[in-house]
């Protein structure tokens, strides 16, 4: 892990920047990291392929890690799968950033009756960003159970990250439309788009353009892994550009199958230049989040 590291290092150092942020990261109650991890190991259905973990480590050597990285702010990416869960993570994950500094607090929801009374209270104790899963939890963003919870966060300007798009396959509720249609209703809402919108990279890239407030994370895109099954668009590549100011660094550590460094390269080869990385790399996510 030493060669990671530094490479990791080297990185940002030539950028002139103090270190990165990345904000697509998997912090969970370990009964339910191990679980997702055995998903990962059985080859599941929403994957459908062979998917090593790159860092199966205890959580205190996952944090030792990040912060060698020079990772100077990350989140607690978790989310539920069924009525009943989110609560009960949100209590975790606000117990996680209080030992974890460096953790910006993350909270999640789900459809179902007190919603808004969860939510409300995450927010209230200080909630930072929230971590939307449409595809393993199987909602439609407008399911009217939401509705007070999008209108609460767009208000709160509290960033919501969504797994929207429908890689590495597709969801009841995943895609653009359904997005679309809740940007519509609430056009401020500051939703990050996980994992560029993959495969629909395209229609994401429109609703940032038509939204001010939408942004995109880059976990796990522009990668050899993911090039392999679900490449960018070589047409969209001005669009990247143009919207430097909207996109922010996520990696989707620990759950990856190649070394951390790899997603900054593969970030650099894209040939868009260094106020561009540095803009992605550390710039947005630290105006976006103050910190």
């Amino acid at each position: 892990m030493s060669d990671d590291r530094d490479d990791v290092v080297r990185f940002w150092e030539r950028l002139g920047l103090p270190g990165i942020i990345d904000v697509h990261t998997h912090f969970m109650p370990e009964q339910v990291l191990r679980k997702v991890w055995a998903y990962f190991d059985s080859v599941g259905p929403l994957t459908g392929m062979e998917w090593p973990i790159a860092y199966r480590h205890e959580e205190d050597e996952r944090l030792a890690l990040l912060r060698s990285f020079g990772v100077l702010r990350f989140t607690s990416m978790l989310y539920p799968h069924r009525a009943g869960m989110a609560a009960w993570l949100n209590e975790w994950a606000a117990g996680f950033a209080g030992r974890v500094p460096d953790c910006l607090h993350t909270a999640t929801f789900f459809p179902e009756e007190g919603v808004e009374k969860y939510v409300t209270q995450a927010v209230e104790s200080g909630a930072r960003v929230f971590k939307s899963h449409l595809q393993v939890g199987g909602y439609d963003a407008n399911d009217p159970l939401l509705e007070p919870v999008w209108g609460l966060l767009a208000e709160a300007g509290v960033p919501v990250v969504m797994h929207c798009g429908s890689g590495p396959a597709p969801g009841r509720h995943t895609g653009p439309g359904p997005v679309g249609r809740l940007l519509a209703r609430h056009p401020r809402l500051r939703l990050i788009v996980a994992h560029m919108g993959m495969p629909e990279y395209a229609e994401f890239l429109t609703l940032v353009e038509t939204y001010p407030e939408v942004r995109l994370d880059t976990t796990m895109a522009f990668t050899d892994f993911t090039e392999g099954f679900s490449p960018f668009p070589a047409a969209e590549r001005g669009r990247l550009a143009a919207f430097g100011d909207r996109i922010l660094l996520g990696t989707d550590f620990p759950n990856i199958p190649y070394p951390y460094a790899h997603q900054l390269h593969a970030l650099e080869r894209l040939g868009l230049g260094d106020d561009w990385l540095r803009a992605v790399c550390h710039d947005n996510a630290k105006e976006l989040f103050d910190c």
